[in-house]
């Protein structure tokens, strides 16, 4: 994450962007412990989070294909955006049957109204 975004992303911040996503959020658990969550938006994938514990457990692709669905409803194609040097996720991502559709700068918003670009590749998957 740029330093320019990462002065903007506070505790505060979180609090004030969270409440407008719940609609679109799925959260996993695990005996009652939150382990991760997606946000699927109009027709992107916006985020997909597993803790560390959670990871290799099947949890991320569970909420991947869930996301999947919730767009391919009103949507023949998905996006989602990763950060170039995550090449954890971006294996993640190829393996679940996404593609990389090339680098672009995703335009994040700060508290202001502003926003930031953040150099990312975009990943794409075609639902049918």
């Amino acid at each position: 994450m740029p330093d320019a975004l990462l002065a903007h992303r506070t505790f505060e911040d979180l609090v004030r962007r969270v409440p407008i996503r719940l609609d679109v959020t799925t959260v996993a658990t695990v005996d009652e412990q939150v382990v991760g969550f997606a946000v699927a938006h109009d027709d992107e994938l916006e985020q997909l989070y597993v803790s560390t514990a959670a990871r290799g457990s099947g949890v991320a692709t569970a909420l991947l294909r869930h996301a999947e669905r919730v767009i391919a409803a009103n949507h023949r194609r998905a996006w989602l955006a990763v950060v170039d040097g995550n090449r954890r996720a971006r294996r993640f991502y190829e393996r679940c049957g996404w593609y990389d559709g090339g680098p672009f700068d995703y335009r994040a918003f700060t508290e202001d109204g502003t926003t930031v670009a953040v150099p990312c590749r975009r990943y794409v998957r075609d639902l049918g």
